[in-house]
């Protein structure tokens, strides 16, 4: 692509950010780093960071307290005005936020509507979650980020549809741009164990229907050699603080109870970027056996396509968009035999597992992150040349 198409635009991302550890700040990392590679000047980080910013050094008082790394421009705490934030996206040329409702404080996320209201360079808005059912308090938010914003991407047809659904958004104000993911087909690869393995990874707690995937690896039956359920990932930090390690504990008992312990590995260590990636080319076939029939968007779903990796699913919207193709498998949710047949079949028809894979790879290369990143370049660079023609 050239790259000089994008004029060198200067970028602000707005959102969680490493030291972080979730997936939208993994997201905003790799984001930064596709804009780069698509021929943006600069690209800077204004780092969302509830109660990390210290007494005196508030984002409101024009601290930078948190900003550890040098492309972090300014740290916001949702509880305190955006003045630094908003003074940091002023020397941009467009800048692109990343929402969620749980990141931006208290009333839904509201203080993320005084920020998009306040800023004055071109807003491009990406919305990580769409509910089907939106609270009046977060519908309100969300027809304020339409209208403060010149344009919201969502990452899937299903996201679309479901937002036109709940707010009236203008075509012009609307794209749809794929979750991006690391596409490397020669990478390292690494397994937990010698043997074949389920894989399903990312930060735990209730919904995200483990305990349905150990019940189908109990119902799987007698596999020669004998494959290995592992399960990456600590507790989402929201969960351990309100119940500790409940959720955690009840699968380990269940797996135990199954009599498949053995055979279900429990790694609560945080990866990313490499090392992860080289887990997830060591899996066999991955498992998202989740509860939520709502979810439109999902990373840890790119990730494995992008991995090329056959996936076993349960039917939530994204699931069904991008592995009705040939990628992996689609079971009802809370069914452990349709999950424990889907995996059986992956693992031992070499024939089907080969397809999918093939399948996969035919996806990755919309989805690598140069490609994603040059899309929001362009999309960048519109939205200003829009502006200042304006």
């Amino acid at each position: 692509m050239d790259t000089a198409t994008f004029d060198g635009i200067d970028v602000a991302l707005v959102g969680t950010y490493p030291p972080t550890q979730c997936g939208l700040a993994t997201f905003a990392a790799s984001l930064r780093n596709g804009l780069l590679a698509a021929g943006c000047r600069t690209v800077g980080m204004i780092r969302v960071a509830p109660g990390e910013i210290a007494p005196g050094r508030r984002s409101g008082a024009g601290g930078r307290a948190g900003a550890d790394r040098p492309e972090v421009v300014a740290c916001w705490d949702p509880d305190a005005p955006p003045t630094a934030a908003l003074r940091a996206a002023a020397r941009y040329g467009a800048v692109i936020v990343q929402h969620e409702f749980g990141i931006y404080g208290a009333d839904d996320g509201a203080a993320v509507v005084g920020f998009l209201r306040r800023c004055e360079v071109p807003r491009i808005v990406v919305l990580h979650t769409v509910l089907a059912s939106p609270s009046p308090g977060q519908l309100r938010v969300l027809a304020a980020i339409v209208a403060h914003s010149e344009v919201v991407v969502v990452q899937s047809e299903a996201a679309r549809t479901r937002l036109l659904h709940s707010v009236a958004v203008p075509a012009t104000k609307m794209a749809v741009i794929p979750h991006g993911a690391a596409v490397e087909p020669d990478g390292a690869v690494r397994k937990l164990v010698d043997a074949p393995t389920v894989l399903t990874w990312g930060l735990l707690g209730p919904g995200k229907g483990i305990e349905h995937a150990i019940t189908a690896f109990a119902r799987i039956g007698t596999l020669v050699p004998q494959p290995v359920y592992a399960v990456l990932g600590g507790t989402h930090p929201k969960v351990r603080a309100n119940e500790g390690e409940r959720y955690r504990d009840g699968l380990v008992a269940l797996a135990r109870q199954l009599g498949v312990a053995p055979r279900v590995v429990f790694d609560d260590a945080y990866r990313s970027g490499p090392e992860l990636r080289a887990l997830v080319r060591g899996a066999d076939v991955v498992v998202l056996p989740y509860d939520s029939r709502d979810q439109v968007t999902s990373g840890v779903l790119v990730e494995a396509i992008a991995a090329a990796r056959p996936v076993v699913a349960t039917a939530f919207p994204h699931a069904v968009e991008l592995l009705g193709g040939g990628a992996g498998i689609v079971v009802r949710h809370g069914d452990p035999d349709a999950l424990a047949s889907g995996i059986r079949r992956v693992l031992t028809t070499p024939r089907t597992a080969i397809a999918m894979r093939e399948r996969c790879r035919a996806m990755a290369a919309d989805l690598a992150w140069p490609a994603v990143g040059a899309r929001y370049a362009r999309l960048a660079t519109e939205v200003r040349a829009a502006r200042v023609a304006a």
